[in-house]
């Protein structure tokens, strides 16, 4: 395992935990009126399933150095804590290949054999492109793979491909910073789909200033999609590299899938020496679970 792989991981990990269990505190209805006023709610903040399998993506990398299929599925399904807010989907197929199922066929079979076009490879994938800093095509590979255990539909793999570049861009010390070059070299890794051409839209609205209505036009998760949450995040996560803070509350103020999409965000912007979130912020929010290798 390389140290610089792990640590540069390791920092979009946080940001994608913090992102995660800060943006899940906004669905209790006793909190919302402190995200209008950009005022953090009572800690400490718990984190979702977005944060758990991104743990077991990262820890999968540590272990093997790359994406291995087998070992990942049978770590999601092994930490699959069912009051993390998984979907019923994928707490179902997780409680199968725990039980001895094959996740190629459990993956497949979802969504009467389409395969789920959820955000939930996306949400995840943020660490692994850190882990391949200054390699942006290997880091779409390796996501594109990592998505396919739970998510076979060509968006989600799509959306999963996506945020992978864009951290790997993002944590490359010569990659491109200016948020119009960031997109349009995510655009460029990205096959042809709905993500896509919601990448380029999200490019075209650079220039706005008002979030919501690039969350009317993008999407911001409402339908759990891939094409409905990566564009709008990477809008997000491109806008504000050097800031996580303002990142966070531009992101989750819209609405929508809060906790995802600041995950998201918050796990490409971090995965950048400009954009770790702010102490008080980490120190709010329960720690990464001790099974993951090198945070002890």
């Amino acid at each position: 395992m390389s140290d610089d792989r792990f640590t540069r991981a390791l920092a979009s990990l946080r940001g994608l935990a913090v992102g995660d269990a800060l943006g899940s505190q906004f669905f209790v209805p006793a909190n919302f009126p402190s995200l209008t006023r950009r005022e953090l709610p009572p800690g400490p903040w718990q984190w979702t399933d977005d944060t758990e399998m991104a743990c077991s993506v990262l820890a999968v990398l540590a272990t093997h150095g790359r994406i291995d299929q087998d070992a990942l599925a049978w770590s999601f399904a092994e930490h699959h804590d069912f009051d993390r807010g998984y979907g019923p989907a994928v707490n179902r197929m997780l409680r199968l290949v725990r039980e001895g199922g094959d996740w190629r066929e459990l993956a497949s079979a979802l969504f009467n054999g389409e395969g789920s076009w959820g955000n939930g490879a996306a949400m995840r994938i943020a660490p692994l492109g850190a882990w391949y800093a200054g390699d942006a095509e290997q880091a779409t590979h390796q996501a594109e793979i990592s998505a396919y255990t739970t998510h076979q539909h060509r968006e989600a793999v799509a959306g999963t491909m996506a945020v992978a570049a864009a951290a790997a861009l993002v944590a490359d010390p010569v990659g491109p910073k200016a948020p119009e070059a960031l997109l349009d070299a995510v655009v460029a890794l990205v096959p042809r789909s709905a993500v896509q051409a919601g990448l380029r839209r999200a490019r075209d609205m650079l220039d706005y200033e008002d979030a919501g209505t690039v969350a009317a036009v993008l999407g911001c998760g409402r339908r759990t999609s891939a094409h409905d949450t990566v564009p709008f995040a990477l809008w997000a996560a491109a806008r504000h590299l050097g800031s996580y803070q303002e990142l966070f509350w531009t992101t989750a103020q819209v609405g929508g899938d809060v906790d995802t999409t600041c995950a998201i965000a918050g796990g490409v912007v971090a995965a950048g020496p400009a954009g770790a979130p702010p102490a008080e912020w980490s120190e709010r929010t329960e720690p990464l679970p001790d099974w993951l290798p090198g945070t002890g």
